[in-house]
C-alpha cells in the first residue's frame, strides 16, 4: 500500500477511516492511480509521475496533474457526463480524486477482443468535436492551457522527435511536422485521445486521463484517434480475427461523427492525415511503442510509411482508405 499517499489523503482529510486502504490500478504509464475504500465509500485517486513507466528514460513535469483537473472541469461545464466528477484535489501536491465508474467497459479492451461497434467510434469522435468546437478560440482556454512546454515533453519528443531519430532519412519531414503542429493554436486539445482513456457504457462515454491538455491543433486528437483504430485493425488481421473488427467502419463513423460536431472539420482533415503518418510510426518507433503488435505487423507500418512518405500530406480518410488497403492478407485464425 502506497503508505506515504495515504497518511496525505488522510491529513486532508479526503479519507476519512482509519481502516481506509489503497488500491493499485491497472491502465497508463504516467501516473499512479488507486482505488480508495474509505468506508462506505469508494472512489479513485491519482497522482501525477515525475519519470513514466516505460523501458526509456522519459521525464515529465508532474504540474500536469494541474492541467489535467482543469481540463475535467473545463468540459464538465457543458458536458459532465463525458468526464468524470472530482471530488477533491490539490494542484500545487499534483493529486485528485474523482468518482469511482461502474459498469463501464475500457474501450481499448473491447476493440482488441473485437467486441466494438462503429457506434462507439462515432460518439467518441462526436464528444471529441464537441469539445473542440466549444473551446475554438476561447481566450480564457488559450491562457489557461498554454502548455506548451508539457506537450513537447509527453508528444512531440517522445512520439515525433523519438521516431525521428530512429529514422534520419525521414527526420526532416517528421521535424517539419512537429514544428507545424506546435505553431498551430486553435482549440483544447486532450493530447491522449485513445481507446485505452475512454470508458463505454450503453449510455455514457466517458474521457479519462487528460493531463497533456493544451491549447493547439485539433488535428492532433482527432490523428491520435484514427492511429489507434488503424493499428487495432493490423492487429486483427494478423491475429486471424478480421472479421471481429470492422476497422474501416470504424474510422468512417469517427470521421462523421466528428464532421457533423466540429464546423471547420475539412481543414482539421487536411491536416490529419500527414500527422496520422507520423504517429503510426511513432507507435512502433518512438518511447512509448503500443504492446500488442508484434515485428511482423511493425515491419508493415513502417513499410506503409515510407510507401507515403515523399508524397504530399493526404486528408484524413484518404491516408485511412490506403492503410486498410494495404493491409496484409488475412491469417488463418489460431
Amino acid at each position: 500500500m502506497p503508505d506515504d499517499f495515504r497518511r496525505l489523503l488522510l491529513a486532508r482529510g479526503v479519507l476519512r477511516s482509519p481502516d481506509s486502504t489503497l488500491t493499485p490500478l491497472t491502465g497508463g504509464v504516467s501516473s499512479e492511480i488507486y482505488r480508495a475504500d474509505d468506508g462506505d465509500r469508494v472512489f479513485v485517486v491519482k497522482r501525477a509521475l515525475a519519470k513514466l513507466k516505460v523501458a526509456a528514460d522519459w521525464f515529465a513535469d508532474t504540474g500536469r496533474n494541474a492541467h489535467e483537473q482543469a481540463y475535467l472541469a473545463y468540459v464538465a461545464d457543458f458536458r459532465p457526463d463525458a468526464v468524470p466528477r472530482v471530488i477533491a484535489g490539490d494542484a500545487a501536491e499534483g493529486w485528485f480524486a474523482m468518482e469511482f465508474l461502474e459498469g463501464f467497459s475500457n474501450w481499448k479492451t473491447e476493440l482488441l477482443a473485437g467486441r466494438s461497434s462503429p457506434e462507439v467510434a462515432a460518439r467518441a469522435a462526436g464528444v471529441l468535436g464537441e469539445i473542440h468546437a466549444r473551446s475554438r478560440g476561447d481566450d480564457a482556454a488559450r491562457a489557461r492551457f498554454a502548455t506548451d512546454r508539457n506537450f513537447h515533453e509527453l508528444r512531440v519528443a517522445p512520439y515525433l522527435l523519438a521516431a525521428a531519430d530512429r529514422h534520419p532519412d525521414l527526420a526532416p519531414a517528421i521535424r517539419a511536422e512537429a514544428a507545424r503542429l506546435a505553431s498551430r493554436r486553435e482549440c483544447l486539445v486532450h493530447g491522449d485521445y485513445s481507446p485505452k482513456n475512454l470508458l463505454v457504457r450503453t449510455d455514457r462515454l466517458v474521457v479519462l486521463d487528460c493531463e497533456v491538455a493544451w491549447f493547439g491543433d485539433p488535428a492532433f486528437d482527432l490523428a491520435f484517434l484514427l492511429n489507434h483504430l488503424c493499428l487495432k485493425a493490423l492487429y486483427h488481421v494478423l491475429a486471424g480475427s478480421a472479421s471481429a473488427y470492422d476497422g474501416a467502419a470504424h474510422v468512417r463513423a469517427a470521421l462523421g461523427a466528428y464532421a457533423a460536431a466540429y464546423p471547420l472539420h475539412n481543414d482539421v482533415f487536411a491536416r490529419t492525415g500527414g500527422l496520422l503518418r507520423w504517429l503510426l510510426l511513432a507507435r512502433v518507433d518512438g518511447k512509448s511503442p503500443v504492446e500488442y503488435l508484434d515485428e511482423v505487423a511493425c515491419f508493415h507500418v513502417r513499410h506503409f510509411i515510407r510507401a507515403h512518405a515523399g508524397q504530399a500530406a493526404p486528408e484524413a480518410d484518404a491516408l485511412c482508405a490506403a492503410w486498410f488497403a494495404a493491409l496484409p492478407a488475412p491469417v488463418s485464425p489460431k
